[in-house]
């Protein structure tokens, strides 16, 4: 099967990710690119959703027209679902040029405005809209960085179990996971068919497992 790859990382990451660098050199023995946008730019403070679903609908945009696959991690794995239920509803009744026909989604916070909100607690949300200042460890630039208000209360648009979108969908996550609760995530995937969902014996980051993340992956997208 001939498509294109994108790989959206998480939170506070970078294109330069442990497992985007593992999967782009495995895609690369079998001579396929895989695509990764920083999600960061042009500056982490700003980020939203909404920005980007935006941005990687761009980028998208620019591939030739192909199915596409989006492989996404964390927060990632949040923008690929909205993302790929944009578009579904978007192309519902005409034709469009690039199709998101699978969804790989490592670890995927599903509720990320929750997991907000369970970290920070009412006082620290608080805060945060006061000042519009979080500051938080941004592992993409090795450093504490400040990130807006607006990235919670877009959040708020965004409801991942009220999605419709019926694409292929493989959810690979950690039973050990301390970040992405994995009840949540089985419970996301219960009763839909469409969905593979495979538990692994790792936490959030997947380390420990990316030789069978890499087989997954492989077999669910025919790669091998």
């Amino acid at each position: 099967m001939i498509m294109d790859l994108v790989y959206l990382h998480g939170f506070a990451s970078s294109p330069d990710s442990s497992k985007a660098t593992f999967l782009s050199a495995r895609l690369a023995e079998i001579g396929i690119t895989l695509h990764c946008p920083d999600l960061n730019k042009p500056d982490f403070s700003t980020m939203t959703v909404s920005r980007m679903i935006n941005d990687v609908e761009r980028v998208i945009a620019d591939l030739a027209p192909s199915p596409i696959a989006l492989i996404g991690s964390s927060l990632g794995a949040f923008v690929a679902l909205h993302l790929a239920e944009r578009c579904y509803r978007a192309g519902e009744g005409r034709k469009v040029s690039h199709s998101i026909e699978h969804l790989v989604l490592l670890a995927p916070a599903f509720d990320f405005r929750t997991g907000l909100e369970k970290q920070l607690g009412a006082d620290g949300l608080n805060e945060w809209r006061a000042t519009d200042r979080l500051a938080v460890q941004n592992y993409a630039e090795g450093r504490t960085c400040d990130v807006h208000y607006d990235l919670y209360a877009d959040a708020g648009y965004y409801d991942s179990f009220a999605a419709t979108v019926s694409v292929p969908m493989l959810i690979l996550q950690g039973r050990g996971d301390e970040v992405v609760d994995p009840r949540m995530v089985a419970s996301f995937a219960r009763g839909r068919d469409h969905v593979k969902c495979v538990l692994l014996d790792d936490d959030h980051q997947l380390k420990n497992s990316l030789d069978r993340v890499w087989n997954e992956i492989s077999v669910f997208l025919g790669l091998d």
